[in-house]
């Protein structure tokens, strides 16, 4: 790799390029201002960065120690926290407090809708999710299984199609019902003694609640309509093939979706060096410059997608207004465990990679805030924070913002971070993880598989760990959950602050996340993620029947509903009745999600994919859904539940099955029979050295085993 000194460091040639050529030019900042803080952010901030990985270390070893020396015993839930207040893992709850957060854009502080997390590293996905502010609710309907059958055939199937126009219609109805008729009945629309009314054969009907007509398009073709924050378009085209059989010339509602949505840099990519993190922060300047495209071939034909524009309405009042064409882009940084080869300090040692990710992306976004009608329209720049360990990591992370803040010329508490709830340490610390970036804090959220992985490795000593379909029935996860909520609202974040709940995995199951995935918002998150463009359409059905801001107001009257008590619960099989098939099942399970993921990790550098699992459905998997498999095996593994000869054999059938599974990619590199690929090798490294990965995190065997086939 070729370097060059800049201000101390060892710069890879690559990054050197984008940022003076690229990303500096139009920002502001000078080249010297920007070398010289990315230096000093290396030197002076990351011995602070090591020793607090080392604190986790730390705290990690005396719990084991507690554990082991207990083994056998049943668990003693009074003395067990006792211990970890003496140590400092958990810590005393502070007087009450509101966050401070200022400048926060409508679409996370009053708007409560579906979020899409994307990796930045490709353009395609990330315009698609940025673009997803908008989607069709006639092709959410016809193309999944959301109304109970998929489509047959290529074909438009007429009968299927009057199915999804009565099926968007009867959600109208209840979203936007009009005073004593149906959408149904509707023969066109008008105004009437400047009332917005449904014409039928019957006579012309109001809106039961008027207010809700926001306006129409300067060439009346979209009718818009708001319910709880959320837009609805109901677009007019009478020539349409649709419009031309619809009595009212309907041809789609189009829905307010995806109102935020996060470009990844973690867990949902494979960024091991300077060329990779280039393209990363390459896709996320063409988004905050508002220029990035991309194209490819589809139908035998050349697309190019590009950002979506701004739609301008005239209200019934005549004043002219615009609906924001994008979601409300978050970036999400990495967290402050691993380092990164594309610059090396004067000790001639890898710099920590979120240092690099803060001074680049926040400078990044200044392109965003001299321009108009771009991201945010308040000045603020959004990070999503992740994997961060109590509340003095968070206060870290907030000084380092408030030092970039400082070397690119912006006002303090421009930069607002987003705390990723998915740590155990910060759940049962988090009013004071919200308390140490009270200014600047503008979304928690739960997120259940890293935070089950940290669960495992966190307990690793006290014994074997329930099958992992078990623990999900847990009452410590049912804790987790609303005490996420509580103390968010507690502190405020009501009307300034998203509060966000975890993916839905299952992106060809829309019917079932339908009938599941409204426990969210009843939940009162005013976000939760989503896999696709297409399953952000149909979540918005679900901030359409939930008043979000109104169960916030409920439980903020009814206080907390769980502690940290039943939170410190852990979720272990006290003298199971398992079978040898259910331990084959379950390791076998595991261990083919793991390899189905690493694999593409390692040989293609693809950070976040569909996977089918063991029966062929395809999963949404990312590195938390890896650190969790790898930490239940390890977990089994560590207590003699299962043996390393029946692993490893588990390992092998599970391979031929995944290489099975991928036959028809032909950038794919089988395991089996040889079993000595770099791939196989990181898989098996997760699995037999998984209780030594740190916090088990998958990051340190993913990167070494990628940089070892790229460097091969």
């Amino acid at each position: 790799m070729s370097r060059i000194e800049k201000a101390g460091l060892q710069v890879a040639a690559e990054y050197v390029d984008f940022i003076e050529g690229q990303a500096l030019p139009g920002s502001g900042v000078s080249v010297d201002a920007f070398w010289d803080g990315l230096s000093h952010l290396a030197h002076a901030f990351g011995p602070e960065n090591a020793a607090l990985l080392q604190k986790r270390e730390d705290l990690q070893q005396q719990i084991d120690a507690w554990h082991s020396a207990r083994r056998g015993q049943a668990h003693d839930a009074v003395a067990y926290k006792a211990f970890l207040q003496e140590i400092g893992y958990l810590l005393p709850e502070g007087d009450d407090f509101q966050i401070e957060t200022s400048n926060v854009d409508p679409e996370i502080a009053l708007v409560p809708g579906p979020q899409l997390v994307v990796p930045v590293t490709n353009a395609r996905y990330a315009l698609n999710a940025a673009n997803a502010r908008w989607g069709s609710l006639y092709d959410g309907f016809y193309g999944t299984d959301a109304l109970g059958d998929l489509p047959e055939g290529k074909g438009f199937d007429a009968a299927r199609g009057a199915k999804v126009v009565a099926a968007a219609k009867a959600h109208l109805d209840e979203a936007v019902p009009f005073e004593g008729c149906a959408w149904a009945d509707a023969k066109g629309f008008d105004f009437q003694d400047g009332q917005f009314v449904a014409v039928t054969a019957n006579g012309a009907f109001p809106l039961a609640k008027p207010q809700q007509f926001r306006g129409i398009t300067d060439d009346l073709t979209q009718i818009i309509f708001v319910k709880n924050g959320l837009h609805i378009r109901v677009v007019i085209n009478p020539s349409h093939s649709i419009g031309k059989t619809d009595p009212a010339g309907i041809a789609d509602v189009i829905l307010e979706s995806a109102v935020s949505a996060i470009m990844d840099c973690e867990d949902s990519v494979a960024c091991v060096d300077a060329e990779e993190k280039v393209q990363a922060y390459a896709n996320w300047l063409g988004l905050m410059k508002g220029d990035l495209e991309e194209s490819f071939e589809k139908g035998g034909k050349t697309v190019t997608r590009r950002l979506n524009d701004d739609l301008a309405y005239n209200t019934a009042a005549g004043t002219q207004r615009s609906l924001k064409g994008r979601a409300l882009l978050w970036v999400r940084n990495v967290g402050h465990l691993m380092t990164n080869p594309t610059v090396l300090d004067r000790d001639g040692n890898e710099i920590y990679e979120g240092l690099m990710d803060a001074l680049t992306t926040v400078m990044i976004a200044k392109h965003d805030l001299q321009r108009e009608s771009g991201n945010s329209v308040k000045g603020s720049v959004y990070i999503v924070k992740p994997k961060m360990h109590g509340p003095e990591e968070v206060a870290f992370a907030d000084k380092i913002f408030g030092y970039v803040e400082e070397v690119l010329g912006l006002p303090a508490n421009t930069v607002k971070i987003g705390i990723m709830d998915e740590e155990r340490r910060t759940s049962v610390n988090l009013k004071e993880c919200i308390r140490a970036a009270k200014s600047r804090v503008a979304f928690i959220n739960t997120g259940f598989l890293d935070r089950t992985g940290d669960e495992i490795h966190t307990s690793m000593e006290a014994g074997p760990f329930l099958r992992k379909d078990a623990i999900k029935g847990e009452g410590w996860i049912a804790a987790y959950e609303a005490l996420n909520v509580d103390i968010g609202l507690e502190c405020g974040l009501k009307g300034k602050a998203q509060i966000g709940k975890g993916m839905w995995a299952m992106p060809d199951m829309m019917a079932a996340m339908i009938k599941q995935k409204v426990g969210h918002p009843e939940a009162g998150a005013t976000c939760a993620w989503v896999p696709s463009p297409t399953a952000a359409t149909l979540h918005a059905l679900h901030y359409h029947k939930v008043d979000v801001m109104g169960v916030q107001d409920k439980l903020l009257a009814g206080g907390r509903r769980a502690s940290v008590d039943e939170i410190l619960e852990i979720p272990l099989a006290v003298n199971p009745d398992w079978s040898a098939e259910d331990i084959q099942r379950e390791i076998e399970n595991n261990a083919q999600g793991i390899l189905g993921y690493v694999v593409r990790w390692v040989d293609q550098g693809v950070g976040c994919s569909k996977v089918p699992d063991i029966n062929d459905v395809g999963l949404m998997e990312d590195r938390a859904t890896c650190r969790i498999s790898s930490q239940h095996i390890a977990n089994w593994l560590h207590h003699d539940v299962v043996n390393a000869q029946d692993v490893m054999k588990a390992m092998h059938k599970m391979a031929a099955v995944v290489d099975g599974q991928n036959a028809g990619d032909p950038l794919y590199t089988p395991m089996a029979p040889g079993f000595d690929g770099i791939a196989f090798q990181a898989a098996c490294d997760l699995v037999f050295k998984g209780r030594i990965q740190p916090s088990g995190y998958t990051e340190p065997v993913l990167h070494g085993r990628r940089l070892e086939l790229k460097a091969s």
